[in-house]
């Protein structure tokens, strides 16, 4: 019997003209951003042969591994490939445990940047829309790793860490590339003939480079990890104070009055950069893809869309990479739609299926519904996704029913939100934090199973997981009439070191009394970390929960809160400048 993701998971890319409508110019854009990227790489490799040929012996150093090499590649997951790429590399050879680390992350950025250009030279190829949305959905997430991996290469090097970037930013933009990587590659698993053979030649061991350079800065500090929960880094411990302690719902008494109101006030008495009125009248523009132009790459304040009350169906609406702190506001959960019918059913990737996409660093949503009504017979069909660091979704709908959100990666945060949705309809690879939310099961497809989370973390050293925090899982009318047919399951595994926690949350009597429900037989019950902290309703009894190695009924605050706002997603540091109210510990 079939149900969840069709056998295989299959995430994937953005629009479904892509670059099937304009080959060249897109070829052009990303070799101007591939020459820009990889003379950074130059430039750096440049200032570290410097530096290491000090300790360099007279004549050329053998091909022969060092021992600081072989220190540093044993704490990879794929050593023989971290030791053969940095023989490879100018100095590598003669450099300290220290120097390696920036080595790596250079060698990486310098390979997958290569590959994006190779990747690039098959884009007149014959393909089908599915193969185009794969192949589109590699082009897209490779540059984006380019760009994770230079960010991170100017932190790590020596005099580096520019406009105050840290080590968790580090391990998440790394963390990111890897999930990019993930995407790319499974977009491709379910189809075969010459793009696939070509694109698999062209990126071969991407994904275990970035994993080994993820390894080897993970671990250069010596910081433990028990049972793959992270550990607070050491300058993030300032917690924070509260106006009213009993008030949940208050902001925090630092935030300046304006970032107070900007989430606070109604939005028809906000100032606008762009205000979209889908009847033409009243507004400054009438679609949501004419606003998103016109904010600006790479800004710095908060570009505010209005988007007024009515239904907008678009395709291909997507805050890009470059479109960094947006704010869209709307009239109110219901009021103002953003709506899309795309499913793989349409020979898409599930990645590709969104009814809206944010990959710009900053994006706030605020007073919005993000819905794909495609149904549960067109199996994945994404409502919203988001690749976003630093992302809030704030008093939000989001509707579907399989696949509803994508969490994509990177660090996000969910406030207020109600979620809809039948088989994995909160999936990803994030580190994201879900607070005061309420999860709605749906009912699904016959025969199908409910899942709420599918959390795809497939490396170890990743930062990333799914949070659910104070919120409530409940049944909708369709499914409450008919829920002895189909059982329902807090989550199922991904990937091999999939993670996710509940935590003091309300569980209705839909959850399964097992809890927990197996992906494939036996598949990652070992690895991964699945837990459950002082919840309660009927659905949160532990009596009869799944005994898998790697479940665990968390009984420590001191674990429960490395899974709270201010340890797991870090957001003391950058939620307050959003002004949306948030818990930052376990509780007020």
């Amino acid at each position: 019997m079939e149900y969840g993701r069709l056998g295989k998971p299959e995430p994937g890319g953005s629009s479904t003209r892509s670059l099937a409508s304009e080959p060249k110019r897109s070829k052009i854009r990303i070799l101007v951003f591939l020459a820009a990227t990889l003379l950074v790489a130059s430039a750096v490799s440049a200032v570290l042969v410097v530096v290491i040929r000090n300790r360099a012996n007279s004549g050329r150093a053998k091909l022969k591994p060092s021992q600081a090499m072989s220190r540093t590649c044993s704490r990879t997951r794929y050593p023989t490939l971290c030791l053969d790429s940095l023989l490879e590399f100018p100095g590598a050879v003669t450099a300290s445990d220290k120097d390696l680390v920036h080595i790596s992350v250079n060698m990486t950025v310098q390979k997958v940047g290569r590959a994006l250009y190779s990747a690039s030279e098959i884009s007149n190829l014959d393909m089908d829309s599915h193969v185009r949305s794969a192949y589109a959905d590699c082009l897209e997430l490779l540059e984006d790793s380019v760009d994770l991996l230079s960010r991170s290469l100017t932190t790590v090097v020596p005099g580096g860490s520019p406009e105050g970037s840290t080590e968790e930013d580090v391990v998440t933009w790394l963390s990111a590339a890897l999930t990019n990587q993930e995407t790319c590659t499974e977009g491709f698993d379910e189809l075969n003939g010459d793009v696939k053979s070509e694109m698999s030649n062209r990126l071969k061991d991407l994904s275990e480079l970035v994993s080994n350079s993820l390894a080897i800065y993970s671990t250069i500090g010596g910081d433990d990890d028990f049972v793959g929960v992270p550990i607070q880094n050491r300058r993030r411990r300032r917690l924070l104070s509260w106006e009213g302690e009993k008030e949940v719902e208050q902001f925090p008494k630092w935030l300046s009055r304006r970032e107070r109101r900007l989430l606070d006030i109604p939005a028809a008495s906000i100032n606008a950069d762009v205000v979209v009125s889908g009847d033409g009248g009243k507004g400054t523009v009438k679609t949501i893809a004419e606003a998103i132009k016109k904010a600006p790459e790479h800004g710095r304040r908060r570009f505010i869309i209005y988007v007024r009350a009515g239904r907008y169906e678009e395709s291909n609406l997507k805050v890009g990479r470059k479109k960094t702190n947006i704010m869209f506001i709307g009239d109110g959960k219901g009021k103002t739609v953003i709506s899309g019918g795309k499913s793989v059913q349409d020979k898409l990737t599930t990645f590709h299926t969104a009814s809206f996409a944010a990959t710009g660093a900053g994006f706030i949503a605020r007073d919005i519904t993000f819905e794909n009504w495609a149904g549960p017979s067109k199996h994945q069909a994404v409502a919203l996704r988001v690749g976003a660091d630093h992302a809030v979704v704030y008093r939000c709908n989001i509707i579907g029913y399989q696949d509803t959100l994508y969490t994509h990666s990177q660090r996000q945060f969910y406030r207020d939100c109600d979620v809809y949705g039948t088989v994995d309809f909160i999936f990803g690879n994030a580190a994201v934090v879900f607070q005061n939310c309420t999860i709605h099961a749906r009912k699904p497809l016959p025969g199908q199973k409910i899942t709420v989370t599918a959390q795809n973390r497939k490396d170890p050293n990743q930062n990333t997981g799914i949070s659910i925090h104070a919120c409530r899982l409940v049944a909708e009318p369709d499914l409450e009439a008919a829920r002895a047919a189909f059982p329902a399951y807090l989550g199922r595994p991904w990937k091999m070191y999939s993670r996710t926690v509940y935590m003091l949350s309300y569980l209705g009597d839909h959850i399964h009394p097992r809890g927990w429900l197996e992906w494939n037989a036996d598949f990652a019950l070992d690895t991964l970390y699945y837990g459950e902290y002082l919840n309660y309703g009927p659905g949160a009894a532990l009596g009869r929960r799944v005994n898998w190695p790697g479940y665990r009924v968390i009984k420590s605050a001191a674990e429960a809160g490395k899974f709270t706002v201010a340890q797991f997603i870090y957001g003391s540091s950058w939620l307050p400048s959003t002004g949306v109210a948030f818990l930052a510990g376990l509780s007020t």
